[in-house]
């Protein structure tokens, strides 16, 4: 983990989020920043849950904010086992060099029943706030 990275665990549902800066992708003299997060989401509970739904807060440095919701992740809805994880990768244009991400995941487990796990706040930071 880095300081910008996440870990968080809800109900036996662990999920690191590992954010990077992408240069090659940036326009930075025009104020675009593309970043792109790995995430890998660990099942440490006892039984079987199912990746229903995604929902992010991502704020730029001036403090705007946008609410991005959606079914599944990556065009996926993940079955994980007991001590098994599922593991993508995404990204995140931002018009600021910084931002912040958090969000959370619906689950559903085998009873039918859902819940929200937490995806702790990490940092998206280009190479220009670095220095």
């Amino acid at each position: 983990m880095t300081e910008t990275s996440s870990n968080t665990i809800t109900k036996g549902i662990r999920i690191q989020v590992y954010p990077e800066f992408l240069p090659e992708y940036s326009d930075t003299e025009n104020f675009q920043f593309f970043f792109k997060y790995r995430i890998v989401i660990t099942n440490e509970s006892d039984e079987p849950v199912k990746l229903i739904s995604r929902k992010w807060l991502i704020i730029n440095a001036d403090g705007d904010e946008e609410i991005v919701e959606g079914l599944g992740v990556v065009g996926q809805n993940p079955y994980i086992q007991p001590s098994e994880n599922f593991e993508y990768e995404s990204n995140c244009p931002l018009n600021t060099p910084w931002g912040t991400m958090e969000g959370s995941y619906n689950f559903r487990k085998n009873d039918g029943s859902d819940f929200d796990a937490t995806i702790s706040r990490f940092y998206l930071v280009s190479e220009l706030q670095e220095h």
